[in-house]
């Protein structure tokens, strides 16, 4: 096939792609409401880190004579463009097309978009007190750390957290999309995977973190540290949505210390107080308070490879 000929196939790759999204309804979004923008919600979380840690990621230099310039200016541009995309958020879950802007239910959603935006900025404050804790344990938990500011402009379980405490604050208020479209960004980046329904309390942190997952309904106390590869799941997931609205995923209370590997599922299991649990183990029931829970170690089998002769040594495993 030379070009002329692949030019002149591609009329018919069109209109295959055209059978196949008109026979595939739940694979494109056509003649509905404008979706909200990722690329925007991405660049709006990078500012709203700077809002929240500001001076570790702004582009210049912040002191505290230019502070109040710069939030300023930082939230008036957050406004401009969390509105524009709580309304397309907003539109979205009533499938209000943009084209009807002017119809009553639109303009209940511009002033919903408003009231949701007025109520965000006012947690602002409270979302930084409680970074603020997450930043002290994180430098506390770990003997690595060599400052509190190397947590903050390093550590990802500290990306998640922040970008989840933020992302919790939509997620309460109701706006559909947009909180999942915040953390999903912050699982690409750390490898950490925190829905925006969870409920995590004060002085959390993620230590390494790639492989965490917590789920929707989780609730965590205060003071308590996750090592990497940790699951707090569902112990159903295969009924799917029926299990909507329910309480599907363990509760853990306060100073509670999980284990890498460790997995632990349902809704009514709860992880008690002051409790330690080991690493790589599966709970599916409740631990009471001030209890260790350890796997049972492997049994090992050991072969003295000194004692062949050559013609018989050889690769047991390959990677």
């Amino acid at each position: 096939m030379d070009r002329n000929q692949l030019n002149q196939h591609l009329p018919s790759v069109v209109e295959s792609l055209i059978r196949s999204v008109n026979d595939e309804p739940k694979t494109h979004h056509l003649n509905r409401v404008f979706l909200p923008s990722r690329e925007e919600i991405i660049h709006i979380v990078r500012r709203l880190r700077q809002a929240v840690f500001p001076g570790y990621f702004d582009p210049e230099i912040l002191t505290t004579e230019n502070l109040p310039a710069r939030l300023t200016a930082l939230i008036a541009d957050l406004n401009d463009r969390l509105y524009e995309q709580v309304r397309f958020c907003l539109r979205y879950r009533q499938q209000i097309p943009e084209g009807e802007s002017h119809t009553k239910a639109c303009h209940e959603c511009d002033e919903e978009a408003a009231e949701i935006l007025a109520k965000f900025f006012d947690r602002l404050p409270e979302v930084r007190r409680l970074l603020a804790t997450d930043v002290q344990a994180a430098f506390d938990g770990d003997p690595a750390a060599t400052s509190t500011d190397e947590t903050i402009f390093c550590y990802p379980g500290l990306l998640a957290i922040s970008v989840q405490r933020l992302a919790h604050e939509f997620y309460k208020l109701k706006v559909p999309l947009l909180p999942r479209i915040m953390t999903e960004h912050a699982h690409g980046r750390t490898g950490i995977d925190i829905h925006p329904g969870a409920q995590l309390g004060e002085s959390f942190f993620i230590d390494h973190g790639t492989g965490v997952v917590i789920g929707e309904t989780t609730t965590i106390g205060k003071n308590v540290k996750v090592y990497q590869g940790v699951t707090l799941g569902a112990l159903a997931p295969h009924f799917g949505q029926r299990l909507r609205g329910l309480k599907r995923h363990p509760t853990i209370e306060d100073n509670v210390t999980l284990y890498a590997g460790a997995t632990i599922l349902g809704g009514d299991t709860v992880i008690g107080r002051d409790s330690v649990i080991g690493g790589n183990v599966f709970i599916t029931s409740s631990v009471p308070p001030h209890n260790q829970v350890v796997a049972e170690p492997p049994k090992l089998t050991y072969r003295d490879r000194s004692k062949r002769g050559r013609e018989k040594m050889f690769l047991d495993f390959q990677i």
